[in-house]
């Protein structure tokens, strides 16, 4: 695993159970803002509880490589 994506999987472990903004790049002009809690981490992958109305999480998981390829942002609280 190379150095760079080592680094985001140690970044998220060190934020496991705590609130982010995630920013999805949906398409050239198109951006979708979540708010999201760091649910798990793994070897290639990580799950997050996007927030929803009330109560509601939906759980997505993305590729440490969406962060290092900018296809998606992670903004930590």
């Amino acid at each position: 695993m190379p150095a760079a994506l080592a680094e985001i999987k140690q970044q998220l472990d060190d934020h496991i159970g705590e609130p982010i903004t995630l920013v999805t790049h949906e398409s050239r002009h198109r951006t979708i803002e979540h708010e999201a809690v760091v649910r798990e981490t793994f070897r290639s992958v990580f799950v997050l509880d996007l927030k929803q109305d009330g109560n509601e999480f939906d759980r997505a998981s993305f590729s440490y490589t969406d962060i290092l390829t900018d296809n998606i942002e992670i903004t930590f609280a």
